[in-house]
């Protein structure tokens, strides 16, 4: 199964196979608390570097 990210330098959408997907957590510091995001990080064909932030549910998933 494949994730779909967008290329900013091919100014479209690309299919990344699942298999060269990177998960990641973003964590910050507020004054309320810690902010986790999730992300999914990957490199295109090109050499574009691709991000993509998800729900917490679809990183557990993946």
């Amino acid at each position: 199964m494949a994730i779909e990210f967008y290329n900013v330098k091919k100014r479209k959408k690309v299919q990344i196979d699942e298999s060269n997907i990177e998960k990641v957590e973003y964590k910050r510091d507020t004054t309320k608390g810690t902010q986790i995001r999730y992300a999914f990080k990957a490199q295109d064909d090109d050499g574009t570097n691709l991000t993509k932030f998800c729900s917490k549910a679809d990183y557990d998933k993946l």
